[in-house]
């Protein structure tokens, strides 16, 4: 293998490797999974009572979710916004003056001109950067319990996939809610959930076409050079 051939390669191989990246489409992660309720034992034990803890109907018990598997809808109300100005401005001269020495009563002079010497210096620098950042995110999405802490705090966790036309949009949230946070109707806002991760990603035609090509991506990437 010569030269040429090992450096038209190592050009090849970004490449290769972004085109990977943008054809890999989003897929269903376990730890968004819905979680099922636990099932009852096939054959209850009986224990001579009329009521039995496992069929109740829970007709005077709280609607709300508080156990594993139950069901409780999340009000995404995500607003964020960020903004940084940096202006840094420095000077800085110097100078020096050194006359001709006097030697005997009579000024040192080098080709009829006195030997005097000077020397000054100047820097300056201005910077000016900005930046700014805002985000939003509405909408609901329908999750499971899929744990309840010892505090009495729900671990939920969901995705919903939405398919229009030639497009797959995807909603991924999971995090910790508290049950005096959660509604009358079965809601909690997404401000409200602790440790929260969300993910709102897409495929298909639109989200195609609001992408750079992998070549674009590879002259802003750090294997470009220049």
């Amino acid at each position: 293998m010569n030269r040429s051939t090992i450096r038209l390669l190592l050009v090849l191989i970004p490449f290769a490797a972004l085109t990977g990246c943008a054809m890999v489409p989003p897929t269903p992660k376990p730890m968004y999974t819905a979680t099922l309720p636990l099932e009852p034992s096939a054959a209850p034990q009986a224990t001579g009572s009329i009521y039995a803890d496992q069929q109740s109907l829970e007709l005077f018990a709280d609607p709300r979710a508080h156990r594993m598997g139950d069901i409780l809808t999340i009000s995404l109300v995500e607003a964020t916004q960020a903004s940084k100005k940096a202006q840094t401005s420095t000077s800085k001269k110097n100078g020096n003056t050194v006359s001709a020495p006097t030697i005997l009563g009579k000024g040192l002079t080098i080709g009829g001109r006195a030997a005097d010497s000077s020397l000054s210096s100047s820097n300056s620098f201005d910077g000016d950067g900005s930046s700014e950042q805002s985000n939003a995110l509405t909408g609901s999405i329908t999750v499971t319990v899929a744990q309840r802490l010892s505090n009495g705090a729900l671990i939920v966790r969901g995705e919903k996939w939405v398919t229009i036309n030639q497009g797959e949009e995807l909603v991924r949230i999971s995090g910790i809610v508290r049950p005096a946070d959660i509604a009358n109707d079965n809601t909690v806002p997404s401000s409200r959930v602790a440790d929260a991760r969300i993910e709102y990603v897409g495929k298909g035609t639109l989200a195609d076409s609001n992408t750079r090509g992998w070549l674009s991506r590879f002259f802003d990437s750090k294997w470009m050079p220049f």
